[in-house]
């Protein structure tokens, strides 16, 4: 057993994984410790990730927990590479090392930026917007609720009663492409100008078409972790990036000073989330009346 708190994107992936396999199981830390011989303690520190296990106590734990298959072979490979201070998960944004590392980042966090230039950032969606793209990706009907599901229950992190931080920056593209019907489009901008009034959430839109910026390289997602180093996060089309190491940390901080720089006020950017859902609105109303006519 390893005993320093490491605290790396992998580490809290792993902890978090075995969490959720023994909540799976129905077995609690008590019994789960029993079976494998070592103090519960010891089994609060591996799933919280300030004590990390060895290849052998993992595969003890899933023994113990019946964990088998691909799920068995996920986590253990957490484990053979758990030192590794950055990690690529490879696989569509959404699959379980992802989306695992991506919740456990969230509730690690003191606050959260994101510059998303082309989408409204996930925290920030409405369930008609998110079922639209997910639609997109060619996802089973099945998965797609499932991830809805996943994704809203993810914004009580900024929404419910102690929230937490969260700076959106976000491209206007974003705003001005129409993601599924002209109503799911112009229900997600009222609600981006809606959740912009809640004083832990900041709203701000980069305008299109003004030159150069940092943001320009791609969308990332900054977590600023109690107690421990930041985190940085960005993603392509078949994996994501956990990096944190500290110069790369101080090279995105210097990005996301760089995009509020360029960035419209957090009331501007309202107001024009504002007019764009109107201007969806009447669009979508003249041709109404013109089918009708």
């Amino acid at each position: 057993m390893r005993t320093k708190a490491m605290f790396t994107p992998r580490v809290r992936t792993l902890g978090a994984s075995l969490r959720e396999v023994r909540l799976g199981a129905h077995f609690g830390v008590r019994e789960l410790a029993r079976r494998i011989g070592v103090n519960p303690s010891l089994v609060a520190h591996w799933e919280f990730g300030s004590r990390v296990p060895t290849p052998e106590d993992v595969s003890a734990v899933l023994g113990a927990l019946g964990v088998v298959g691909d799920e068995k072979m996920r986590i253990l490979n957490l484990a053979r590479g758990s030192a590794e201070e950055g990690w690529i998960a490879y696989g569509r944004p959404g699959t379980p090392n992802q989306l695992t590392c991506l919740v456990a980042c969230e509730h690690a966090a003191k606050a959260m930026a994101e510059w998303s230039p082309l989408g409204i950032p996930g925290l920030l969606q409405t369930a008609d917007y998110a079922r639209a793209l997910l639609e997109s990706t060619g996802l089973a009907a099945a998965e797609v609720e499932r991830r809805i599901a996943v994704r809203m229950e993810r914004r009580n992190l900024i929404l419910g009663s102690d929230p937490l931080p969260f700076e959106a920056l976000i491209g206007e593209a974003a705003l001005r492409d129409t993601l599924g019907t002209p109503a799911t489009m112009a229900g997600q901008l009222r609600a981006l100008a809606s959740l912009s009034e809640r004083p832990t959430i900041t709203v701000r839109v980069v305008p299109s078409g003004i030159g150069w910026h940092p943001g320009l390289a791609g969308r990332f997602i900054l977590y600023t972790i109690r107690d421990s180093r930041p985190v940085v996060y960005f993603e392509h089309l078949s994996s994501g990036a956990f990096v944190a190491d500290d110069y790369d940390v101080r090279q995105y901080r210097a990005a996301i000073e760089g995009i509020r720089k360029v960035a419209l006020s957090a009331a501007d950017s309202t107001a024009l989330a504002t007019r764009l859902a109107e201007e969806i609105e009447e669009r979508a109303g003249d041709r109404s009346g013109v089918a009708q006519e």
